[in-house]
């Protein structure tokens, strides 16, 4: 891809938040509204559902094909979640951001640590926080998709997760969905336009001042 005629390095979108803050929504709405940015498909030892598609929704896989994934290094970040394992091929993301296209992450905050531990520069981390935990609860009320207990575990875990804020590029506070959304658009456009990104200026300045 490029940024005004300029070719440039992809970035990798790195977007978490407590359940309930707006998080999902935001980078429903990104890749909707924005044709440079794709979604990673992670890897899963979980079951497939009816309702999904291999290679759209997940890849899945056998346990023992996830562990040669993770223990060759081909995953970029993993996870266990509930007895079932999670993980981003290193594979599509790097030849998609080596030909410059985004890639968005919808991730907690361990997914975001290793994805920065391994590809650095290329990380661009927002975390969304909502204004206050009682509008939290009540977000998560209005979804009406979990019951009470369910609700009050997720907001207990959402203050350990909210405690990792500061390890974020950005911090967005969402007031106003169309707000923080428009304020990650804000960085995106920007971060695409970061001089380090941007390997093509060499050749396009060198022809600038012949």
């Amino acid at each position: 891809m490029t940024s005004g005629g300029i070719q440039r390095r992809g970035l990798m979108l790195v977007l978490s938040s407590p359940s309930g803050a707006g998080k999902s929504t935001i980078a429903r709405t990104l890749l909707e509204s924005d044709r440079e940015i794709g979604i990673s498909v992670s890897v899963t030892t979980r079951p497939r559902r009816q309702s999904e598609i291999e290679g759209v929704h997940y890849h899945f896989v056998s346990k023992r094909e996830f562990e040669r994934l993770r223990d060759s290094d081909s995953l970029l970040e993993w996870a266990e979640v509930h007895g079932n394992f999670y993980g981003t091929p290193r594979e599509p993301v790097e030849k998609a951001i080596g030909e410059g296209r985004d890639m968005l992450f919808d991730i907690d905050w361990q997914g975001a640590q290793q994805l920065q531990e391994k590809m650095g520069a290329d990380i661009v981390s927002i975390f969304i926080l909502p204004p206050t935990m009682a509008e939290l609860q009540s977000r998560l009320h209005r979804r009406a998709e979990d019951t009470e207990e369910v609700i009050q575990t997720r907001l207990a875990n959402s203050r350990a997760e909210i405690s990792h804020w500061h390890e974020y590029d950005y911090i967005i506070v969402n007031e106003d969905l169309n707000t923080a959304f428009d304020s990650v658009q804000s960085i995106v456009k920007a971060e695409r336009l970061r001089r380090e990104r941007r390997h093509g200026l060499f050749d396009f300045v060198s022809v600038l001042v012949e």
